[in-house]
């Protein structure tokens, strides 16, 4: 006969149950799985790290550098790619773009492009073209893609008014425009913890004074802030310090939100058993906010930056579109949009509006991402 440890061994252990009756696999886990379930954010995500992965290796990704230009083809329209060509000995696979031959337009003023199918720009990957430093630091001149031929004409989404391919300037302006949403919520969220924390971990007056002053920058008007504050930059600062100016100015006016979210949770909180046992252990406020309360909903808190980010890129590209923001040579979204600023060039080439489609991508892809970690935030919920 069987002893009891006999019969107890062959049966597995099972995983403890929550009260929904799903078996507990961490916190973290149950997050995941229920992020996996929201395929509108699943796919911003991978359109997100596909962002930021252009923002670090833009030099490489791009055709050709930003000092590369072409006065020749000013506002040159889009060369569409040709995957093949028949060379009298029948079709073969051959992906190139044709030459232009420009031509002026008397009546119009204007300078006409029209293909020259004799003068094929073969395309290829992991071609050698101008120089850069990758990441500033490896010297190489491998593009991922562009003409064989270094320096033939190869504008496959259009170009400026100078010549400028506008393809590697939107893949250059991605470092920019994606890094200033990504530092400014990063300063907007120790603003918006410490802040919002000492509101909900104190109360009474500490409270009160900190939430009139949350109402009163929440009541003015942003985008006149945004202004007088960006104009007050004097024109002599370099672009680089200009960039960390525009960081600091939307991060110091963008911690609200989050600060009233982390109050009311804290709020919620500081009565709570483990609050009381680390103040009798003698633990400080900021210890006590961010190694005990800040941790109980970390989940919520990345879904909230996740939803803070499109904004902070929406703000830096409008005061860079208005001229009050990021300025040559800095190369930004908004920057590249300065070009489209009047009817008659949007009409005469309207590919130099696709620094706004990035800019349409990138805060899609991030609010789907926001909700679907928002949901997920919760993964106990129905």
């Amino acid at each position: 006969m069987s002893t009891i440890d006999d019969i107890t061994g062959q049966i597995a252990p099972s995983a403890p149950e929550d009260q929904h009756g799903r078996g507990y696999d961490g916190h973290w886990a149950l997050v995941w799985q229920k992020f996996r379930k929201h395929k509108l954010g699943v796919a911003g995500g991978i359109v997100v790290l596909l962002a930021y992965f252009v923002a670090l290796v833009p030099e490489f990704l791009a055709p050709v550098t930003l000092e590369s230009y072409m006065p020749a083809y000013s506002y040159a329209p889009p060369q569409p790619l040709h995957w093949g060509r028949d060379d009298g000995e029948g079709w073969r696979f051959a992906p190139h773009v044709n030459a232009y031959n420009s031509v002026i337009d008397y009546n119009s003023g204007r300078r006409l492009f029209e293909e020259d199918v004799e003068a094929p720009v073969y395309v290829g990957l992991f071609v050698r073209g101008e120089s850069y430093r990758l990441l500033g630091l490896i010297e190489s001149d491998i593009h991922l893609f562009g003409p064989i031929e270094a320096g033939q004409p190869f504008f496959i989404a259009g170009a400026d008014r100078l010549g400028r391919d506008i393809l590697s300037r939107t893949i250059y302006g991605t470092r920019i425009s994606m890094t200033i949403g990504l530092v400014g919520v990063a300063l907007s969220l120790v603003f918006g913890i410490l802040i919002g924390g000492i509101s909900g971990l104190f109360g009474g007056v500490v409270d009160n004074l900190i939430q009139r002053l949350i109402e009163f920058i929440q009541s003015v008007p942003s985008i006149p802030l945004w202004i007088g504050l960006a104009a007050a930059i004097p024109q002599s600062v370099p672009p680089l310090q200009v960039y960390f100016l525009i960081t600091i100015i939307l991060s110091v006016l963008g911690w609200t939100s989050l600060a009233r979210v982390v109050r009311g949770r804290f709020l919620a909180m500081r009565n709570e058993d483990f609050v009381k046992a680390a103040r009798l252990d003698g633990c400080g406020p900021v210890r006590i906010i961010f190694r005990h309360m800040l941790p109980s909903f970390l989940s919520h808190i990345i879904a909230v930056v996740s939803l803070a980010i499109p904004g902070m890129i929406l703000a830096e590209t409008a005061l860079s579109y208005l001229g009050i923001g990021l300025r040559t040579p800095i190369v930004s979204w908004g920057v590249l949009l300065q070009e489209a600023q009047n009817v008659r060039t949007i009409a005469a080439a309207p590919w130099l509006l696709l620094p706004g489609g990035a800019v349409i991508v990138a805060v899609l892809a991030l609010n789907f991402l926001g909700d679907g970690l928002r949901d997920a935030a919760d993964p106990y919920s129905d």
